[in-house]
């Protein structure tokens, strides 16, 4: 099931991204990885400003996907999935859900260059490498000039039919 996040979810949104994050250790370089990956107070401010839907197994909240609506475009934010729940599909099923909300025709994604399991499952979905990644999220995102140096933008087209 696919629900909206509420502040009282911030133990287990903090829990799955840091947990879920791990998984980023050899492909982020050493100055830009740290633990906990998102700290709780970045994570506070994260939540008001993000879009946070989360899939529930069993009354437990194990996936995590942000949407955040910029201008012209729509930004996926901080995907994740518990390690133990991973390759359930669940990812795919909050990105469909999300790409079905966003209002605007152009959804991006920015995640680590080396990060190839990634890029790849955003390619599964019908996202492109974008060649201008360095003013997309100079433009759309607030993070460090290594982050940017080190990071990758992915973007699809979202079709509506009337």
């Amino acid at each position: 099931m696919i629900r909206r996040c509420q502040p009282a979810d911030l133990g287990r949104l903090y829990s799955i991204i840091n947990e879920a994050a791990k998984a980023y250790q050899s492909s982020i370089p050493a100055d830009c990885y740290h633990q906990p990956y998102m700290p709780r107070e970045e994570l506070r401010r994260e939540l008001e400003r993000i879009s946070f839907y989360g899939w529930e197994e069993d009354g437990e909240l194990v996936g995590i996907m942000g949407i955040e609506p910029i201008g012209d475009v729509t930004l996926i934010r901080h995907a994740y999935v518990s390690p133990r729940w991973q390759r359930r599909g669940i990812a795919s099923k909050l990105l469909d859900y999300l790409k079905e909300m966003a209002n605007t025709p152009r959804l991006l994604v920015g995640t680590w260059a080396d990060a190839r399991w990634a890029i790849s499952f955003y390619e599964k979905h019908g996202f492109k490498l974008l060649p201008d990644k360095d003013e997309l999220l100079e433009r759309y995102w607030d993070i460090p000039r290594r982050q940017i140096e080190t990071s990758v933008v992915l973007g699809v087209e979202v079709v509506r039919l009337i």
